[in-house]
């Protein structure tokens, strides 16, 4: 290729789940705008039942005027204000990577939402390899790594939230990018407020603590009305009895929940695909939960059965490396026991994926690639327990059967569910991690917050692009509750020790309010259960550390869920 030339390439593929229609990737429109777009607009821009949502941003992009400073004479317009592709993507609510050419002003804008809940890679242009390459999953293998010895690890890098821009009309550098990227800043004020997360109330006064730890939950199992003086408001932060803070909170999961599951985000010709199969509509299963029987899962599990039409099947995907003995797999099944006791009409799969970990060489590797540039050996156990759970490939046994009966009836199961809900955010949120109570315990509340907000800040770049990527490879598409643009703001607005209590034991402060919640569902067991991450949880862990360091003390002792992967070798 010429070197005064610059050539543009898009490739998309489509996990397609809204609209009427099949639509293929990229999107062109008359004008030759292209669009490769990754996401789900679940409010901020209206789109009606039998709508693809991603026809309808490129519709709304197409009508913005154009942005580069070669049309509008000046160096200083943006492409900002109202109208801008900046604004149009600012209103969004929901998750979304995207790559759009403006043919107008030959501009290149990607980007991802401010939460980083769709995965972007990117890699920027270096002396060794000058492509400018965006992609959603690191290729397997690249011709430039075959050819110079390079590792993909050093290759892609997560791409920041937020929105950018390139320039590409420059007529006096014959075609050549301009050179410079540039970041555009959010138009909406609400979103930027969730970006800064910061709380209004973080310390307590001694009185509001007393309060706080001496009033009781009132538990009402049939109400989830919302007292209008729970809501957050410009004077400052909810005060309010814990009941009427927990069902604000409760109203928005469910609200979320509700966004995430409505038929109508879902392409029909799915359902006709299964249809055709001579599967009876009783038996489609359109939502899975990606399912440990933990707090946060069975809060999700207990809302879909409240939002999902009651026809509906609801697949909860458990995967163990330790047959019945792993500690997901036996509180999945008191957690399905519970779930059956507070809605006994609705038919639960509990779906029991099981894994041996030696015995997944190219499974392995396969999710080495998927969770790249991520490179750790807790990155690497995660992600291939998400990967089986996102596959669905596991057992049923019969819904009537007694989980202690060893002649229980089981039954090979494949989840056909395109969409997995998944608890990714309650954690960060609610203080539900270790580091939190250390944090709390050898400095203050505020060092807390300071944690927690590190914690929501970084999510794009620790979890959720690996997490996207690991279950998107199966074809399904991650969503997750927790964190939708309304669920943030009303945990923000509630005071720091309403929300957690650190001074109290695990399974009971921590996440809090959150447990407060689940009383509300009925959920009393679940609302008890201590904190376990899926790596320990699901055994993988244990498995990784014996396979790849002889042992869990001698893993302990190389602290070896931050161990860097250095070679292949290590997963032959």
């Amino acid at each position: 290729m010429p070197s005064s030339a610059a050539e543009l390439h898009f490739f998309g593929a489509s996990l397609q789940l809204r609209g009427i229609s099949p639509i293929v990737q990229p999107l062109i429109n008359s004008s030759q705008n292209i669009l490769v777009y990754n996401g789900e607009i679940f409010g901020g821009i209206d789109i009606g039942g039998e709508e693809n949502d991603g026809e309808v941003l490129l519709q709304l992009l197409g009508e913005c005027r154009s942005c580069s400073p070669y049309l509008h004479n000046t160096n200083n317009f943006d492409g900002m204000g109202e109208g801008s592709v900046p604004d149009i993507l600012s209103r969004i609510k929901g998750p979304w990577a995207i790559i759009y050419w403006q043919e107008s002003s030959k501009t290149l804008w990607f980007g991802r939402d401010a939460f980083g809940r769709r995965s972007l890679l990117v890699h920027w242009p270096t002396v060794a390899d000058s492509r400018f390459l965006l992609s959603s999953v690191s290729p397997v293998s690249s011709d430039f790594e075959a050819e110079n010895g390079t590792t993909k690890l050093s290759f892609w890098e997560e791409l920041p939230c937020g929105i950018y821009s390139i320039s590409i009309d420059a007529p006096k550098l014959d075609g050549l990018f301009l050179g410079e990227v540039k970041k555009h800043e959010w138009t909406n004020a609400i979103l930027e407020e969730l970006i800064k997360w910061e709380r209004t109330s973080v310390e307590p006064k001694p009185e509001e603590l007393h309060i706080s730890s001496s009033k009781t939950l009132t538990r009402k199992h049939d109400s989830h009305s919302v007292n209008s003086d729970a809501l957050p408001s410009k004077s400052g932060p909810m005060q309010a009895s814990n009941s009427v803070l927990a069902q604000a909170v409760l109203m928005a999961l469910k609200e979320s929940v509700m966004r995430r599951s409505s038929l109508h985000t879902i392409f029909q010709a799915g359902r006709h695909d299964v249809e055709n199969e001579l599967v009876v509509e009783n038996e489609l299963v359109p939502v899975a939960v990606l399912f440990s029987g933990g707090l946060d899962s069975m809060i999700i599990a207990a809302l879909l059965h409240e939002c999902l039409d009651p026809s509906y099947d609801i697949d909860l995907l458990n995967v163990s490396f330790d047959g019945r003995s792993a500690p997901d797999r036996i509180s999945a099944k008191a957690g399905l026991n519970e779930l059956r006791r507070i809605a006994p009409t609705r038919k639960w799969k509990l779906v029991e994926i099981d894994a041996d970990l030696p015995t997944l060489t190219f499974e392995t590797k396969h999710v080495m690639s998927l969770i790249n540039p991520a490179n750790t050996y807790m990155d690497l156990n995660i992600g291939i327990a998400l990967w089986l759970a996102a596959g669905g490939d596991g057992w049923v046994y019969e819904e009537n059967s007694n989980y202690n009966d060893e002649d229980r009836q089981c039954i090979k199961y494949k989840s056909k569910a395109r969409i997995l809900l998944v608890g990714s955010g309650a954690d960060e949120q609610c203080a539900g991690y270790g580091r939190h109570r250390t944090k709390y315990r050898n400095g203050s509340w505020l060092a807390l917050h300071e944690e927690m907000k590190l914690d929501m800040q970084r999510i794009w770049k620790r979890n959720l692009g690996r997490d996207d990527r690991c279950i998107a490879d199966n074809g399904k598409e991650a969503r997750f509750p927790f964190l939708d643009e309304d669920v943030i703001k009303i945990l923000l607005g509630i005071p720091l020790w309403e929300v957690t209590n650190l001074d109290q034991p695990s399974g009971v402060g921590d996440k809090k309010i959150l447990r407060e919640v689940a009383e509300l569902l009925g959920l009393s067991e679940a609302a008890a259960l201590p904190k376990r991450a899926i790596q320990f949880g699901s055994r993988i862990a244990r498995e990784s550390n014996r396979k790849n360091y002889g042992s869990n003390r001698a893993a302990n002792q190389a602290s070896a869920g931050s161990a860097v992967i250095h070679k292949q070798l290590d997963m032959a």
